[in-house]
């Protein structure tokens, strides 16, 4: 039996090779990428660069096969819609009134319907005072903001706000409601709570009262509690949702189309006039609203417009989580491409130069590919592009270009 010894000679013998066998690649330093994931990204980058074209997905709409807009938005609608993964049951909306407020100047209807046979979707209608007759109407679509404990509130008013809720419209929406400041300019606005967010969050079995009956004395201190839990389960959620078979986005896209649906069944509003408007993954929401339901007629994107590809290096970490994830899709369209969709519907995309979430150089790709897209459809004065120097966030000065757009287009 060989000893020890032995076995330590054969090793030492083994190590003598002669060095014209040697793997020199193996030899050679660890790759620098500059990249959150390290030596992986050149792998990863190169198969988004395999499924392109020209430096275009196979189905953008600026691909020189695609000659008739027509067509090539059929397919690509198409395209998106099959890649969520997500298309249950049609079913009555059965709208039900829970109740109704009057405020400064509109009136608030806090009420319930169904976007599927399983789910009732909490919204709140703004109606303004005095409306007679059918008029415009807005889909306002709140954002993610790692705050989940409330939903549609953050872009509703209340006079015993949480304190909570008062410091995030400041740092995000220049401290004002914008579901009320669109109502108070004459629009019908409905504001629904996202999966996971507000009356449809997670709770757990063991969970204390206060976080289940959300008491309006609740403490900034516990509600942080509530959102930190939340963001660490939300990895979680959506491994299970995928595991599940389907997607989080085809869930916020199919609420939101549903949410049209109610609105086209009021007395008083135009289905011919609607719009969506939204910050951060709001934004995400109405770029995807207006493409997947023609019935939009205008659109908001706020701090959420990119060119994909140029996330992967470093801008996936804290801005493409499930909830914003299409598995697949891009090596059809890119995110931009999904926006010309959309097309003629009228279009403003608005995004901050320090935002961190987005690289610049993505931002500016898309930007430029969106006029080219909303050229190719015949359509280039309805998209409008802006880049203002701030960080993530929908301040007034943006508002006020928001409310000129809706202004013209609707």
């Amino acid at each position: 039996m060989p000893t020890r010894r032995d076995f330590l000679t054969l090793l030492a013998a083994s190590a003598a090779v002669d060095p014209a066998c040697i793997d020199t690649a193996s030899a050679d330093p660890p790759v620098t990428s500059g990249s959150d994931i390290g030596s992986l990204y050149p792998f990863i980058a190169a198969q988004s660069a395999r499924c392109q074209r020209s430096g275009l997905p196979v189905q953008s709409c600026l691909q020189p096969a695609f000659s008739n807009f027509e067509a090539w938005r059929k397919l690509a609608r198409s395209t998106v819609f099959e890649s969520l993964h997500y298309a249950p049951p049609k079913c009555a909306i059965a709208p039900k009134l829970l109740s109704r407020e009057e405020r400064d100047g509109y009136t608030q209807e806090n009420i319930e319907f169904s976007t599927t046979p399983d789910i009732r979707v909490p919204a709140a209608v703004l109606i303004p005072k005095g409306r007679t007759k059918p008029g415009p109407a807005v889909v306002a679509l709140h954002d993610h903001g790692a705050f989940y404990f409330y939903g549609r509130e953050k872009l509703l008013e209340d006079a015993g706000d949480n304190l909570s809720l008062t410091a995030f419209r400041k740092q995000y929406y220049g401290g004002h409601s914008i579901a009320v400041e669109m109502v108070k300019r004459g629009y019908v606005v409905i504001v629904i709570d996202m999966f996971y967010w507000g009356e449809r969050r997670l709770l757990l079995d063991k969970d204390p009262d206060d976080w289940r009956t959300r008491p309006d004395g609740i403490s900034p201190e516990r509600i942080t509690a509530f959102n930190r839990r939340s963001s660490e389960l939300e990895n979680l959620t959506g491994r299970t949702i995928y595991a599940a078979g389907f997607t989080w986005p085809g869930v916020m896209f199919w609420d939101d189309i549903r949410t049209v649906d109610y609105l086209c069944s009021r007395p008083d509003v135009d289905p011919k006039r609607i719009a969506c408007v939204g910050l951060s993954v709001g934004g995400f929401r109405s770029c995807h609203l207006a493409a997947l339901d023609p019935r939009i007629k205008a659109s908001v994107v706020v701090g959420w417009m990119t060119s994909f590809p140029h996330q992967l290096k470093k801008n996936v970490y804290n801005t493409i989580g499930h909830s914003m994830l299409v598995p697949g899709l891009y090596n059809s369209l890119d995110y931009c491409d999904v926006a010309c969709i959309a097309a003629p519907s009228a279009m403003l995309v608005i995004n901050g130069s320090k935002d961190g979430l987005f690289d610049r150089d993505g931002v500016n790709a898309a930007f430029k590919r969106l006029h080219a897209g909303y050229k190719k459809a015949g359509h280039p004065d309805k998209v409008r592009t802006l880049l203002f120097d701030t960080p993530h966030e929908f301040n007034t000065e943006m508002q006020a270009e928001a409310w000129d757009w809706l202004k013209k287009w609707l």
